[in-house]
């Protein structure tokens, strides 16, 4: 197989937490298929994390363009043809993205995870899987090619001069325990009145706390109310970071607390622990890939109160749905965690 393959192009557009687990099953091919050049289409704020990735060629598409996006994909693959696309979206958008992509052979995934008209812009699927992590479906795409993927690892495209701002970020700061409040949605975030709970105990084992996250109006409202809630003292480097130096700060870091967010499973790939904080979906299926023993939950009694079954018996990675559902999180439940998770990791 290691010959098989002179041109292998990757699908995945979106979102930072999904690019996070495609880029251990991208580095697992490179290690199998050495002499193949890799083509990666990509959204363009995932584009900006994985920027600098060695031996990946990155094709941006910026789904803000409308039309004039998919005319410049059109455009960049005239005259190109791959020996394989490995499409690991389905969204509609991503599938209209592959039929732009000339390639031979277009995997996809299998029947049950295919949706939006997937099936229609693929010649052959990866196998089914029983409740694959996110990261688990990839690796099989990986697999399909002849790249085992057995145990994940990352090598994220960071710089020194990335490191070199992160530190003058946390300077005099020991012991960091990041809070990634903020996920996509609101509902999926904690209270900030528990997560300021949280700032104040760690504060006590000797902690210093970062809060991180994106410049977005809901980040950083949310950010003021932990501050301005917490006795703890608490520094707040919501909206002053790029992607590479979030993933900087995330490395230097020895804990991360955060709900279904993209920087959790940065954090991830930095080898950082992770407190997970879930309602809203599986976390066995979108949990923090290598922590997910650190996951604190109420997904699964909200599941079966609104489904009247178990995540076994529904369709995989089923979600839940409530405005108030992250509310269930005990603060002493998430604390309990972070005691554990200290007295096994960092003590």
């Amino acid at each position: 197989m290691a010959n098989s393959y002179q041109s292998i192009c990757i699908l995945r557009l979106s979102a930072i937490g999904d690019v996070c687990h495609a880029v251990a099953a991208v580095q697992a091919i490179q290690g199998a298929h050495p002499d193949a050049k890799i083509t990666w289409v990509i959204g363009k704020v995932e584009a900006m994390m994985l920027e600098g990735m060695p031996g990946v060629e990155f094709v941006v598409f910026d789904k803000r363009q409308g039309k004039a996006a998919f005319k410049a994909l059109s455009k960049t693959f005239k005259g190109r043809k791959f020996d394989v696309l490995l499409h690991m979206q389905v969204a509609l958008r991503a599938n209209l993205v592959a039929r732009c992509i000339p390639a031979k052979v277009k995997i996809g995934f299998d029947k049950g995870r295919s949706k939006e008209l997937h099936s229609l812009f693929i010649n052959q699927r990866i196998a089914k899987q029983s409740e694959p992590h996110v990261l688990e479906g990839f690796a099989e795409f990986a697999r399909t090619i002849g790249a085992e993927l057995k145990a994940p690892s990352w090598q994220m495209p960071v710089t020194e001069a990335d490191y070199q701002v992160a530190d003058e970020l946390l300077s005099g700061l020991e012991r960091v325990l990041v809070i990634a409040p903020a996920a996509s949605k609101a509902e999926r975030n904690w209270l900030p009145e528990r997560y300021a709970q949280l700032a104040e105990h760690a504060h006590q084992q000797g902690f210093n706390v970062v809060l991180s996250g994106g410049p977005t109006m809901m980040e950083t409202t949310l950010a003021d109310s932990i501050m301005a809630a917490s006795k703890a003292p608490i520094r707040n480097l919501v909206g002053k970071t790029s992607l590479k130096q979030l993933l900087c700060v995330l490395h230097r870091a020895k804990l991360v607390v955060a709900p279904d967010t993209g920087p959790a499973h940065m954090a991830v790939t930095m080898g950082t622990p992770v407190i997970g904080l879930y309602a809203h979906s599986n976390p066995k299926r979108t949990g923090p890939y290598l922590y997910q023993d650190y996951v604190v939950e109420v997904y699964h009694r909200n599941l079966k109160a609104q489904k009247g079954k178990a995540a076994s018996e529904l369709a995989w990675g089923t979600r839940v749905k409530g405005s108030d559902l992250m509310a269930q999180i005990a603060t002493s439940d998430v604390i309990a965690m972070f005691d554990k998770v200290v007295a096994k990791e960092l003590l």
